[in-house]
Parts: structure tokens; sequence; C-alpha cells
């Protein structure tokens, strides 16, 4: 049994020479943004989530990416409130949100 039951993986990479990339999208601050709602929402800890840093997962040109292990489904966002609907719908409820999806 993993000792968390979701790993949520933020890419924040920063590339050179103002090439696309998730954190001209303001992946840091997001990322920042979901750790902390997960704690607030007491998801964090063992058998609870797990919000991570990842480095590039080269997928820069669908925007934002979020993977969540185990399931390896990988996610866009906008803004906090796409945030707020994966760990709604995703993170506690298990369903897949199928609007976020890359």
């Amino acid at each position: 049994m993993s000792y968390y039951k979701y790993h949520l993986f933020f890419c924040t990479n920063q590339r050179e020479a103002g090439k696309t990339c998730c954190e001209q999208c303001n992946a840091t601050e997001i990322r920042g943004y979901a750790k902390k709602r997960v704690k607030e929402l007491g998801l964090s800890g063992e058998g609870g989530i797990r919000v991570n840093t990842a480095g590039c997962l080269d997928r820069c040109a669908q925007g934002p990416v979020i993977v969540v292990y185990p399931q390896e489904t990988w996610y866009t966002y906008v803004d906090r409130e796409d945030i707020d609907e994966i760990i709604e719908e995703h993170l506690k409820n298990d369903r897949v949100v199928e609007r976020l999806l890359i």
C-alpha cells in the first residue's frame, strides 16, 4: 500500500528566452495554493494527498500541467477555480475532471 493515496505533481519549469513554459502561467503560485487548500481541507499526510513540484513534464504546448498519480491523469488549468475542481472532484470524490484532461 502506498503511503499517499495521491501524488499531485505540478510542472513549475521556467524555460530560457521566453519559450512557452508552465511557470509563465504562475505554476509555482498555483502549486502553493493547491498545497494550502489540501492542508486546509485535512487531506494531506499519510493516506492522503501530497502536492509536489516537478521539473519539466514536457507538455508545455498544452498549457500549465499537473499529473495525478497513481492514475497517471494529466490535467491543465487556468486558475484557482480549476484547482479547486480537481481537488473536489478527483482527489476527494475519485471522479476525473474531463474538461481539464490533456
